[in-house]
Parts: structure tokens; sequence; C-alpha cells
């Protein structure tokens, strides 16, 4: 099946143009996007992020300085090849995005020998990051973090668990979130960039969410790291990795999108192809009301996705609340196009390795990670209730 975008007056021509090309890149490694599970896999992750290298999108989530030390990203470009990637393979989709949202706070505030040592080996899918903060205990509420990063006269001494953490087991560093010893409040949250081979560092892959999008858990006992390897100051890092989350939040969206657009296309394909009570299943009045309603929702998604996209790159300044509705409204949608197409599917819609299937158990974790459904409302109501008492 072939992915297309709809052109909206969100997007330009550019965009468009790279979604032709996003589509083209899926169809040419479509084998390479699926590896199975077993001997080989991990190394096939990695071959997948060179293919994304190769073609050039990992420029867009880790673009050069613009002018000066400044670093500008197409945000709407990054939701066009993440909704077309994860249209064929959500895999694919989280290689590229954590090797973004793992390295751009580096890009923004790091330090010349940070950026040196790690930004241009990742933009080449030479080595792979990964974003290392929710914890046991801590998912959602990044305050509530137990490592610590105690100083010392060699720099910090981390100990902590990480989990449901994405390119864990194939990760050469981590961004880590650590808090200061003996403060309460965020701001002293700390980040740190630290390399996969430093001593007290132990990688438990395999957490059991589904082959296509691989978790791990990291454990940090006495992990010693030298005051360089902390990005900005000690009450930066928080700052930094938050205010990434914001900028792709609309990507999660963009996935949803893509997540929709696949079972909205695998349903119309199932009911073309039925016959059902001697007549074509998509003839059917309730079949019809499904596709209707799932195409009504994957619209309204892309909407609010490029819309909060466009916000981004053309108006500037805070745009949190316009994420967050961007999040919400396509990760709820996308649950219930994707619900639809299994009920549609029928007993193939819940078989092992059919295609909704895979849709189904991708689409659910789309409604927690980077900010469950519950946060995002808060942000949204947060907002609203701050603009009007400014006002």
């Amino acid at each position: 099946m072939k992915w297309e975008i709809e052109s909206t007056p969100f997007l330009e021509d550019r965009h468009i143009l790279l979604s032709d090309k996003v589509s083209a890149w899926n169809t040419a490694n479509k084998d390479a996007l699926h590896p199975l599970p077993g001997p080989g896999y991990w190394q096939s992750c990695k071959k997948i992020l060179a293919l994304l290298a190769e073609a050039g999108f990992l420029e867009y989530i880790l673009p050069q300085p613009s002018c000066g030390d400044e670093v500008k990203i197409d945000l709407r470009a990054i939701c066009v090849i993440r909704e077309g990637l994860t249209f064929e393979s959500n895999l694919a989709a989280t290689l590229f995005s954590v090797q973004g949202m793992g390295l751009l706070p580096v890009a923004r505030i790091g330090n010349q020998q940070q950026k040196d040592a790690y930004l241009n080996s990742a933009r080449q899918g030479e080595t792979v990051c990964a974003i290392a903060i929710s914890e046991p205990a801590a998912g959602s509420d990044v305050g509530g973090i137990a490592t610590t990063a105690i100083p010392n006269e060699a720099g910090y001494r981390i100990n902590g668990i990480k989990t449901w953490i994405a390119n864990g087991a194939i990760a050469d560093h981590f961004l880590v979130l650590a808090k200061m010893p003996n403060v309460s409040n965020q701001q002293t949250i700390a980040a740190f960039l630290i390399d996969r081979d430093t001593p007290g560092i132990a990688i438990h892959p395999d957490i059991p969410m589904g082959d296509d999008c691989p978790l791990s858990m990291i454990s940090f006992e006495n992990v010693q790291v030298d005051k360089t390897q902390r990005i900005g100051s000690d009450r930066d890092g928080l700052r930094a990795v938050m205010s990434g989350f914001s900028i792709f939040r609309p990507t999660v969206g963009a996935s949803a999108v893509g997540i929709a657009k696949r079972a909205l296309a695998e349903a119309i394909a199932w009911v073309e192809g039925r016959e059902i009570y001697g007549a074509p299943m998509a003839m059917l009045e309730s079949v019809q009301s499904h596709l209707a309603e799932m195409a009504a929702d994957t619209e309204t998604a892309s909407l609010s996705v490029y819309r909060a996209a466009w916000h981004g790159d053309v108006v500037g300044g805070d745009f949190s609340r316009e994420a967050a509705i961007s999040k919400l409204i396509a990760t709820e949608a996308a649950q219930r196009v994707v619900d639809k197409a299994v009920q549609i599917c029928g007993a193939m819609g819940v078989c092992k390795n059919s295609v909704v299937e895979r849709l189904y158990r991708e689409v659910r974790p789309m409604r927690i990670y980077e900010g469950a459904s519950e946060v995002q409302k808060m942000i949204i109501a947060r907002s609203l209730v701050n603009t009007r008492q400014k006002s």
C-alpha cells in the first residue's frame, strides 16, 4: 500500500515533495523495515537508521546551525517524515524520532565539544542515541524521578533505574535526567549525555511490548561522569528536554495519523474484497458508517497535527497548547480508527502478524508516551486559565 499526504493550507510545496520521497523510500526499503525477532534483529535496526541517514531524513531532526549557534527545525517536515514512516513501519519512525529527541538538547544548548563528539555521527546514522527519563515510579511526572546525580571532585556520580527506553538496546549513548541532591524543585534536574560503555551501566533489553518497538530497562550504579557530560547548567537540563517534548508532540500525532491512514486503507481493501450475506461487504450500511467515521477522525487528526506544526514553524513562540491539542486529538482519534478496523476485519483483525493487529498494538502506547492524554488535557486547561487570567 502506498502512503500519500493531503495538501493543506499548513503545508508548502516542499513538504509535498518530501512526502513523495518518503513514500518512495518506504517502497524501496519495505523488506528491511520489518525485521523478525532473533539473531541479527538489533543489527537490522541499525541498518534502518543508516538507511534513514542515507536518505537525508536525519538532517531534519538534527539540522546544522543556520546562523551562529541557532538551530532551526522544520517541524512540518519532521511530521511529514514521521507520518509516512509510521504508515509502513513504526520501528523506522521510532528510530528516526528518538535520534532527534535524544540529541536536540545537545544541538541547542550543548557546548562545542559535545556537538563535535555526538551530532555529526548521529546525523550519519553511525551512532544511536536513546533518551532515558521514565522510571518505574515516574513516567509523565518528570519531577518525580528518583535517579540522582551527586557532585564530587571528578564530576557527578549517577544512581538510578530508567525504564521503557526506546533504542536502549542499541544506543551508543543516553540522554539521562537526574536530580541534584537534597532538592525537590524540578528546576534542579540536570541532563547528562552518558556513553554506553561507562562502568556501572547495565542494559536489560526486550521489555515485552511487541517486536515492532523494542524497549529496555537501564540501571546506573555508581556511574561516574565528568562535568563535561552535563548538558548546559544544573538548571538547564529539564528545560531543554521538556521544550523538546513540546516540539516533538505534534510528531507523535503525525505517527498516529500514519497509523490511522494505514488502518483505514487496510479496512477498505478488506471490505472491497469480501462478500457477506450474498452482497459486497463494502455495501453494508454499518460498514459504510464505520468507514465514514474513520475517514473523519483521520482528517481531523491530520489537520490538528499540521496546524500545530505550522504554529511552531511560522508563528513561533510558545505553542505548547497547540502541541498538546494535536497529540491529544490525533492519538485518541487513531485509537478509534484502528479499533473500527479490527471490528471490520473480524477474526483477521486480532490474528497475530496481521497488519491490523500490529497497528492495534502500536497505536495504544501513543496515548501514553511523551505525556499521556490526561497530561495533555492538563496542559491545555492550564493554558486556557492562564490566558484568561492575563486578559
